[in-house]
């Protein structure tokens, strides 16, 4: 037989069973705000993916400045209830509430909610407020420009509590299948891994050793490129160069405009080489002028954390302009624009690139180094060749990750809807799982 349901009052909650309560915040929680003064206490703890976990490279025995700042931090123990209450208007995909597990300190800009075990269990509660994190209640919670949650905001907000016999069985029903969940997206990210690492394989055996059967092999010369195809070259990437290598320009760019050339930027080349379609920026053509693209033009990029990453400039983008952190290189007839793609995703490309790292304090490739990129240079005939059945290659296998980040975005998707239909009494715990 159905439950019966009544009104909550909270128009983003909806109707809830008519045995459950609905009490402000401050019934049931109460704020701690001890703060770790003498430093007695040095793990210090961070919110990761929803969860609270000790911080890592921060220890407050051998660094100074973290044994002042852990001093400053608030002291939480187990079974309190941790909100990222910060920057609520900025960012709406952080997982925001969180369980304490073990005693630590954290940093005083969160929220830290003891609950009241006579009235909310600590892991129900949890479940309730990751709940609601679904329907983005806390960012409408949130006071001021940046939109921060504190206890003066929360203290007052709709918190909806069944019997403590029931918040357990909720309590314990969701784990098991939010546990069940988790263990399938962690196996389907350990695939999309596998994958990954089976197209850098793939990519790095044919820019190296091509790909016709039986040819003969020799020693590069170069140790971490080791041995390559016998009637392969290896020269430097200047060699391929039509002009010299070029920066890109300095401005901030405007609002993108499609009368003006797109403004690409290091942050609109994805990992894997391909332009994002959102978040774009146009710049003047007066400033653009000297940084237009050309059809097959290869950018790099020499900073930040996706050092090295490439991209190939087609016209079909429409007209664009590259951005400062970019360097540009246009390619002579000796070199194919997509081999030279490919091989910036081989493994021997990366170990080029950790080879400048170990020489230098920050991570950045300027055009001194990219010029003298060695490049395994077969014969154009077969560059084509090689490219061809690499873009048939990969495609295949990333039609297969697609498919495996679509499924854990649906299971990510599927375990929020579940926390919220058990937390707000849409759905009732299975007899069976009591």
């Amino acid at each position: 037989m159905a439950r019966e349901m009544k009104d909550s009052g909270i128009e983003w909650i909806g109707e809830i069973p008519r045995e459950w309560s609905v009490y402000p915040a401050k019934f049931a929680f109460s704020e701690i705000r001890n703060k770790n003064t003498d430093g007695e206490i040095t793990k210090a703890l961070k919110f990761y993916n929803g969860t609270i976990i000790p911080k890592s490279n921060f220890d407050a025995n051998s660094d100074d400045y973290v044994a002042e700042t852990i001093t400053t931090y608030t002291v939480v123990k187990t079974d309190m209830i941790m909100i990222n209450g910060l920057n609520l208007n900025y960012d709406l995909k952080s997982l925001r509430v969180g369980l304490v597990k073990e005693e630590g300190v954290i940093t005083s800009a969160y929220l830290a909610l003891m609950p009241d075990v006579n009235r909310i269990l600590p892991l129900y509660a949890t479940y309730l407020f990751k709940g609601y994190e679904t329907r983005m209640a806390f960012h409408n919670m949130g006071a001021g420009i940046r939109k921060t949650l504190g206890f003066k905001e929360f203290k007052n907000q709709p918190v909806l509590i069944p019997s403590l016999s029931e918040q357990q069985a909720i309590a314990d029903f969701l784990d098991t299948q939010c546990v069940h969940i988790d263990s399938v997206i962690e196996k389907t990210r350990a695939a999309v891994e596998e994958y990954k690492k089976l197209k850098q394989a793939v990519i790095t055996q044919a820019v190296t050793k091509g790909i016709r059967p039986n040819r003969k092999m020799k020693d590069s010369g170069i140790e971490w490129i080791g041995e390559i195809c016998e009637h392969f070259q290896i020269i430097k990437l200047k060699k391929c160069l039509k002009h010299q290598l070029q920066y890109g320009a300095n401005e901030s760019g405007v609002p993108f405009d499609s009368s003006l050339p797109r403004y690409i930027r290091i942050t609109d080349i994805t990992i894997d080489g391909k332009l994002k379609p959102t978040g774009a920026l146009s710049l003047p053509e007066e400033v653009a002028k000297d940084y237009l693209l050309k059809h097959n033009d290869v950018l790099f990029a020499r900073s930040g954390a996706t050092v090295g990453k490439a991209f190939i400039y087609k016209t079909a983008y429409g007209k664009s302009a590259f951005a400062g952190y970019l360097i540009k290189a246009s390619l002579n007839e000796r070199l194919l624009p997509n081999l030279l793609f490919y091989y910036t995703q081989s493994s021997i490309y990366e170990e080029w690139k950790n080879q400048i790292f170990v020489q230098a304090t920050i991570q950045n490739i300027g055009a001194d180094r990219y010029k003298d990129l060695p490049i395994i240079l077969p014969p154009t005939d077969e560059q084509a060749e090689i490219a061809s059945y690499l873009d048939e290659k990969t495609a295949a296998i990333d039609s297969l990750i697609q498919k495996k980040e679509q499924l854990i975005t649906e299971l990510e998707a599927y375990k929020k809807s579940l926390i919220y239909e058990y937390v707000t009494g849409k759905k009732e715990v299975p007899v069976h799982a009591h």
